[in-house]
């Protein structure tokens, strides 16, 4: 017996990297998964988004452990096509009790760039971190209190989430602000949902090896900022985290285990936010 049989989870940004840990580590702990993904390039964001093969794998790779999986192309930007993705999985697998609201870009610029520009990046960023974040707990909602089973609603923030990292430019300005954004909208929903026993948390990664992180643009960064280097180190001998470092306490979160934790800042950050 899992953890979480017969639940049904809904991630955003499922395609890969952590969403798509999370949804094979939920799998394997016996629920089945209601999954989006943008599956197309965000222009500002300037490092390539998942695309519709890697949506694919991940419902293979949670097929595989023997569970369903529903996976579907939509912008969490828009309320709309985000609701009826999850109204339709819902309708087809009878139930809701988890909601991961993952999905995050991180621009960054390396040069000057035109406000134009700047001002792009800072609507994407906001659009998808914190907006989608909003738009996925507030499609879920009416299915969790409908339910009538209490639920677990866990948001993906950052450990620049709660400290003040962030760069001068519109992407990383905008990247601080959604972050820290999704701690208030969590704060908020953990007081009004609890007399429905739907509890509300983030986890605040570090580092993690996926895209987000590990891509050109961050690796160029990096080589021409060696003073910055040294305040992004984790206490703890890791450089970077891996997505199922995350999933782990995504599962926790979403488990019995947790049915008495809400409104709970989680750092999975190797010391990171400790440190500063």
């Amino acid at each position: 017996m899992g953890s979480l049989d017969g639940k049904v989870a809904f991630i955003t940004g499922v395609a890969r990297g952590q969403g798509r840990s999370h949804a094979v580590r939920l799998a394997g702990a016996g629920a089945d998964i209601i999954g989006v993904d943008i599956c197309a390039d965000i222009a500002s964001n300037r490092y390539p988004m998942a695309s519709r093969d890697e949506l694919d794998e991940t419902i293979a790779l949670v097929e595989a452990t023997g569970r369903k999986m529903i996976g579907s192309v939509a912008d969490v930007r828009d309320f709309l096509q985000l609701r009826d993705a999850l109204d339709s999985g819902v309708a087809e697998l009878g139930r809701l009790d988890i909601v991961c609201a993952n999905a995050g870009i991180a621009p960054l610029s390396l040069e000057a760039i035109p406000i134009e520009t700047e001002l792009e990046q800072w609507a994407d960023v906001i659009g998808v971190n914190m907006s989608g974040a909003f738009h996925t707990a507030r499609a879920a909602i009416p299915h969790l209190i409908a339910g009538g089973r209490g639920g677990s609603i866990i948001f993906t923030s950052s450990t620049a989430g709660l400290v003040g990292m962030g760069g001068m430019d519109g992407g990383g300005l905008g990247y601080a602000a959604s972050k820290h954004a999704i701690v208030g909208i969590m704060r908020c929903l953990a007081n009004n949902l609890a007399a429905h026993s739907i509890r509300v948390n983030t986890v605040h990664p570090t580092a993690v090896n996926t895209m987000m992180a590990v891509n050109p643009q961050m690796a160029e960064w990096a080589a021409n900022n060696p003073d910055g280097g040294p305040h992004l180190m984790n206490p703890m001998p890791v450089a970077m985290l891996e997505p199922q470092d995350i999933s782990a306490a995504i599962a926790f979160l979403a488990s019995d285990e947790a049915k008495y934790i809400t409104g709970v800042t989680l750092p999975v950050d190797a010391g990171f936010t400790n440190k500063l």
